[in-house]
């Protein structure tokens, strides 16, 4: 995801002077030929991430459009005053490109862990949020956002499903149907729900855009099974949960959250253990959804 990122960066700024691409270090490799051909579009600060997201705000007091770019826990967690006040208060938005995701660098432990970063976007008015599933899914979602007015966190992963799935306008793709619950799979976790969910009598939907989250396609879905849903994220458990309430609020419904857990995991391993741990592997969300529906 993160090759195709830079890829179709590098040609959004060939296209438009009025686009730039904020750096912290991180991938500065893949922008080597993208800042030479453009050295006041590709700007790298240093690993000074406040900093990074501060230009960024700046940038787009300047009328130009901002992508800003670095581990998800410096550019959310670490930088989350400059993004409230330096986006949010001066009322401008810009392009925000994570990697790393909740646990992508394993071996890299707790500080460059962020299951936290879309619940944070959730207390900010206005910023869409896009969870690509696969590498073939990043550069139409990248055009989304930076051709938009409103602020846009892109979320990069190494996870990823076998297959690019989603649709342009960000509404719920039913990859697989039933009458039980509605599971509804963000991003990268398309493909262990379906696993998980392959003999049980449920629909699978698929978003790779889950704020805003199709709350209309939603109510449809669950009007079909019963009212009951299942929100699997590849980040803080209960992220959605809120929202996924407010839709259903006029009907009896039940809900069922899977994501990543709140206790921090003091082991290094790999992203698939992580994953595993968390419930989030096909046996762990299958066990959670045969639990809920009691089957």
């Amino acid at each position: 995801m993160r090759e195709a990122f830079a890829a179709r960066a590098a040609e959004l700024i060939d296209a438009d002077h009025g686009i730039a691409i904020v750096l912290a270090e991180i991938s500065a490799d893949l922008f080597q030929d993208a800042a030479a051909a453009h050295p006041d579009q590709v700007i790298n600060v240093g690993i000074r991430e406040q900093l990074l997201v501060s230009v960024a705000g700046g940038l787009a007091l300047a009328e130009m459009r901002p992508i800003a770019h670095t581990y998800a826990p410096f550019l959310v967690e670490r930088a989350f005053e400059q993004i409230k006040l330096d986006f949010g208060h001066q009322g401008t938005s810009g392009v925000l490109v994570s990697v790393g995701a909740s646990y992508d660098w394993a071996e890299g432990s707790n500080t460059h862990f962020s299951p936290r970063d879309v619940a944070l976007f959730d207390t900010l008015p206005g910023w869409r949020v896009f969870v690509p599933g696969h590498a073939a899914e990043v550069p139409p979602l990248l055009d989304r956002a930076v051709r938009s007015d409103q602020g846009a966190y892109l979320r990069l992963s190494l996870r990823h499903n076998s297959t690019r799935h989603g649709r342009n306008d960000g509404s719920l793709t039913v990859v697989k149907e039933g009458t039980r619950a509605t599971v509804v799979a963000v991003g990268p976790l398309l493909d262990n729900a379906l696993a998980a969910a392959a003999d049980l009598d449920v629909t699978v939907a698929y978003t790779n855009t889950p704020r805003p989250l199709d709350t209309a396609g939603l109510r449809d879905l669950a009007a079909r099974t019963g009212n009951t849903v299942v929100m699997v994220e590849p980040y803080l458990e209960g992220t959605s949960a809120a929202i996924v309430s407010r839709t259903l609020s006029d009907r009896p419904h039940r809900l069922l959250s899977i994501g990543v857990g709140v206790e921090e995991l003091r082991r290094y391993g790999t992203a698939a253990d992580h994953e595993r741990l968390h419930g989030l592997d096909a046996e762990g969300i299958g066990a959670r959804l045969r639990g809920f529906l009691a089957v």
